[in-house]
């Protein structure tokens, strides 16, 4: 199901893990990986395609939503606008969200608005997991050492660091991962 409204979402109490990051940041690329297919995100050269709030229904007991990305696209300052508010009133608003994967491409120093949602997040007190993507596009120490630029920030802010998972699409690394984090936060909900 895919809709521009928190309130049109599927009727469920099924649980609910969002996927969202910048454009561009491969988030269909680790959706498809993560489910092992290779379209049920579309994916794209050109960012900002993700323009709705997309529901896929995982084993028929948890849904993955794909969100549109934040900062990069082109588009009017009007839609972008509308965009901000669909994706805060779904985050603040749905009751059976989960948890939020913030993807952060791997290959880049630590991005201003990157940081302000994560900051958002904080203050709003969601739930949420780091997990930087195209580790396989850098060579080891590069990767490293934008980790720990993102890890240096963060400290400045916060007393402990959130959860973060190195993926790479291509590679399926941090796949078991972050499908281990959904399945253990589904048990506890179930329990």
């Amino acid at each position: 199901m895919s809709n521009t409204d928190y309130r049109k979402c599927p009727q469920t109490e099924l649980p609910e893990h969002a996927f969202i990051g910048r454009s561009n940041v491969g988030k269909s690329s680790l959706i498809n990986m993560l489910v092992a297919r290779k379209n049920l995100a579309k994916t794209s050269g050109t960012p900002g395609k993700t323009q709705l709030i997309n529901h896929f229904l995982i084993n028929d007991n948890w849904h993955i939503v794909d969100l549109p990305g934040y900062g990069y696209a082109k588009t009017s300052k009007k839609n972008r606008k509308s965009w901000e508010g669909m994706i805060s009133n779904y985050l603040l608003h749905r009751e059976n969200l989960v948890a939020t994967f913030i993807l952060i491409d791997s290959r880049l120093e630590p991005q201003k608005i990157d940081l302000e949602f994560i900051s958002w997040l904080g203050e709003k007190e969601l739930p949420f997991f780091l997990v930087f993507t195209k580790t396989d596009k850098l060579t080891k120490n590069r990767l490293s050492a934008n980790i720990k630029a993102y890890r240096e920030f963060l400290m400045t802010q916060w007393e402990e660091l959130p959860v973060s998972i190195l993926t790479s699409a291509k590679t399926k690394a941090g796949k078991d991962e972050v499908l281990g984090i959904i399945e253990s936060l589904n048990e506890e909900i179930n329990a």
